[in-house]
């Protein structure tokens, strides 16, 4: 696993353990949209080869494209938050 920011992987693990606050739908609500682009700002300022995964997530912020780029900052830890 790649050495991400204690900031980026705390708003990742909200995000997931806040999916009924965060999600409608499976798809990011508009305070989901604030705390995700927050991380996705440091994601893509730290890790830069994240941004085309980062970019599908902005464009279609479904709980699976949502997932794919939490999973690459917390690994298994993801799919344990969300359950």
């Amino acid at each position: 696993m790649d050495d991400f920011g204690p900031d980026v992987r705390s708003l990742a693990r909200k995000l997931i353990a806040g999916y009924l606050l965060y999600f409608a739908h499976d798809s990011l609500n508009s305070d989901g949209r604030k705390l995700f682009e927050e991380m996705a700002r440091m994601l893509v300022y730290e890790h830069p080869e994240l941004k085309s995964l980062v970019r599908k997530a902005r464009r279609r912020p479904t709980l699976d494209n949502v997932m794919k780029v939490v999973e690459r900052v917390l690994g298994e830890e993801a799919r344990e938050l969300l359950r």
